[in-house]
């Protein structure tokens, strides 16, 4: 004859069973604990209990207390990763209209095409008496040199219209530029970010972007710096 605490713990560990997790795979029929499930715990708790020994009240409203803490605590989860997703989304969308359009990042080097200009934002860490830009064709060849003179300290911006004395625009290609200030150190070359059309973008593993520019190559969104 089985006792009131026996027959409970077969009611718990028949309800559990059903429950459990071990090596869980696919298929395999196992369920995950929710509300329904804790509820049907806790039912089986009371209906099992020894009568003689009863389950202090308090003790009950503890494991409510704590599973209510915890449903919330996953409904807020879940809200965020919907938020989450959504806002990805957006971005992602926002990265596609960028194809086509101009953007600056650090690099020395980016592509002249059939029209427009080439903006050259540089890095100066103080003012400066003179300064130079220099720009350099796809072989290495020293192109053109622009003095620039005197110059704030913070972030400058230079155009290169890509077009010689005669207004003739040079050849389709890879351009190299170079901005360098005389410092008390010496002559000194500027960081610069260069403008390049946005070819295509890529939505890698796990959401990040990358932005696929013309005569740059790959580079993540993240290192964007202005766009036109």
């Amino acid at each position: 004859m089985e006792t009131g605490a026996t027959s409970g713990s077969n009611a718990l560990n028949k309800v559990l069973g059903e429950y459990a997790h071990p090596e869980k795979s696919a298929g395999s029929g196992q369920k995950d604990l929710g509300r329904n499930e804790f509820l049907s715990l806790l039912i089986a708790q009371l209906e099992n209990q020894d009568p003689t020994n009863p389950q202090d009240n308090g003790e009950f409203v503890s494991q409510l207390a704590q599973f209510s803490a915890l449903e919330q605590s996953q409904k807020m989860s879940d809200s965020f990763q919907q938020f989450s997703s959504a806002f990805q989304s957006t971005q992602h969308l926002q990265a596609t209209s960028l194809v086509g359009r101009p953007v600056h990042v650090e690099s020395d080097t980016t592509f002249l095409g059939d029209s427009g200009s080439i903006s050259v934002l540089a890095d100066f860490d103080q003012a400066v008496q003179s300064s130079t830009l220099r720009v350099y064709t796809p072989d290495g060849s020293l192109l053109e040199s622009f003095e620039l003179g005197a110059q704030e300290a913070g972030r400058q911006e230079f155009y290169w219209t890509g077009t010689d004395a005669n207004d003739e625009r040079f050849p389709s290609g890879d351009y190299t530029f170079e901005v360098t200030a005389n410092t008390p150190e010496g002559s000194t070359q500027m960081a610069t970010y260069l403008s390049a059309n946005v070819n295509s973008v890529t939505i890698e593993n796990g959401g990040s972007l990358t932005l696929n520019l013309a005569g740059v190559g790959s580079v993540p969104m993240s290192e964007v710096i202005q766009i036109n």
